[in-house]
């Protein structure tokens, strides 16, 4: 048996808050993977997180700010703003945060599909946060 196909239109208002802070809305998934746009309020800073078992691929739609990431002893300083695609690999520390007068948007896929709150611990990151 086959898996149905779906289409969903973006919801207005956020589903979810992630554990780093940033707001959420859930789009759609499949056995391999799952998509979300994720939109953080101008000047706002995220938590510094890391998945357990996850990987994502984000690609910015919207805004501008920086993204922190840190791998053992590779640490940077990403700038980001709608066209860039970054890769956040199994364990990888990071944070973000917006800088621009519009929010920092992206829609991310996360392989395999987020499995839930326990995915995440919080780390040190670059900057000081101000979401909970």
């Amino acid at each position: 048996m086959s898996t149905p196909f779906e289409t969903k239109l973006i919801s207005k208002y956020p589903n979810v808050t992630a554990p780093d802070g940033a707001e959420v809305r859930i789009l759609l998934q499949l056995k391999g993977g799952s998509m979300a746009h994720f939109e953080l309020a101008p000047g706002k800073t995220s938590r510094a997180v890391a998945h357990r078992t996850i990987e994502e691929i984000w690609y910015f739609t919207q805004g501008e700010g920086e993204m922190w990431r840190k791998q053992g002893d590779k640490e940077e300083i990403t700038p980001v703003a709608a066209g860039v695609c970054i890769t956040i690999p199994v364990g990888t520390h990071f944070q973000f945060h917006a800088t621009g007068k519009l929010p920092l948007a992206a829609i991310a896929i996360t392989m395999p599909p987020w499995p839930g709150d326990g995915e995440v611990y919080y780390v040190s990151g670059a900057w000081l946060p101000d979401l909970s």
